[in-house]
């Protein structure tokens, strides 16, 4: 009994952890920032827009050959933080703080692997920055 017990927790855990994703909608810089060659599939064929945003995901369908319904970009504390991994510049060095990256001005993210985890903000050039607050 007590092997069912956990696995019902664990499965209303799990739901309960869905509720608390679902309808979050990415900002427009997150989705727009994200090159059609890197997007990483995040619905099923036939997904609606809304089906799609209700998985916290963005949805394009104005280029064909690529999934529409998409994982967005991550959300930084800062919108010059926001691209994808490989335009990031490195800015320290393996095992940099989050303090020490902070420092040097730089951004900090840590969740993927083989990539910078501290790294240049992207310049804002072009004033479209100016468009995307979160």
């Amino acid at each position: 009994m007590e092997g069912r017990g956990a696995h019902l927790l664990a499965v209303m855990l799990v739901l309960g952890l869905c509720v608390l994703v679902e309808g979050q909608k990415p900002s427009a810089c997150q989705c727009s920032r994200m090159t059609p060659s890197n997007r990483k599939n995040c619905g099923f064929p036939g997904i609606s827009e809304e089906q799609c945003f209700d998985l916290g995901c963005c949805f394009d369908s104005s280029i064909g050959g690529v999934p529409w319904c998409f994982h967005p970009l991550s959300e930084q504390a800062s919108e010059q933080c926001v691209m994808e991994v490989s335009a990031r510049q490195n800015c320290g060095y393996p095992g940099i703080s989050r303090k020490e990256c902070v420092a040097r001005q730089c951004c900090f993210s840590e969740l993927i692997f083989e990539v910078p985890w501290c790294f240049y903000p992207q310049p804002d050039t072009t004033g479209e920055l100016d468009n995307c607050h979160y």
